[in-house]
């Protein structure tokens, strides 16, 4: 009796694990990185540019300083010279925005924000006023900030600056 008993109860459970387990169907979804919009990192990412921004007009170069991802894969083109990394971009950055007296126009034109993922890329012509002194700089650029979606924030990989041709102002 004993035997059959055990038979039964091995025949039952074999049934049960092998014919009454559930399918579980997960549905992955198709992310495309090139036409999808990701609107709530396109925020994020603006609200990260106007903070950098208002760091400038703050001149608080420490913030200023910590929207980049500074490392050996970070990169910089400005005007047309050889690429720099992330010692030259900080010094040059402290040693420029650092400087300014007065923030008399900061407009970004025809600004752009594609994300790609965890990837973004921040596209404008600038037309920022900067007061040294008494010495007023115009700087009407093509600016790229590439920035990284990572664990504190959207952070700067890469800048790249061209000057604007003046009869496309």
């Amino acid at each position: 009796m004993k035997t059959k008993l055990i038979v039964a109860v091995v025949m039952i459970s074999g049934i049960l694990f092998t014919g009454f387990t559930e399918k579980v169907e997960t549905h992955k979804v198709k992310i495309d990185l090139i036409n999808d919009e990701f609107p709530e990192s396109k925020q994020e990412v603006l609200e990260t540019f106007s903070a950098i921004a208002q760091s400038i007009k703050d001149g608080d170069m420490d913030k200023l300083i910590s929207f980049h991802a500074y490392g050996p894969k970070f990169t910089e083109f400005k005007n047309g010279a050889p690429r720099n990394g992330a010692a030259a971009n900080e010094e040059y950055e402290r040693t420029v925005f650092g400087a300014v007296t007065e923030v008399v126009k900061f407009d970004a034109k025809d600004l752009q924000i594609a994300v790609y993922g965890e990837v973004a890329n921040l596209t404008f012509h600038s037309d920022f006023q900067l007061k040294f002194g008494e010495d007023l700089v115009v700087v009407n650029d093509q600016i790229t900030l590439l920035f990284v979606n990572t664990a504190n924030g959207w952070k700067m990989v890469h800048e790249h600056h061209s000057p604007l041709a003046q009869d496309k102002l």
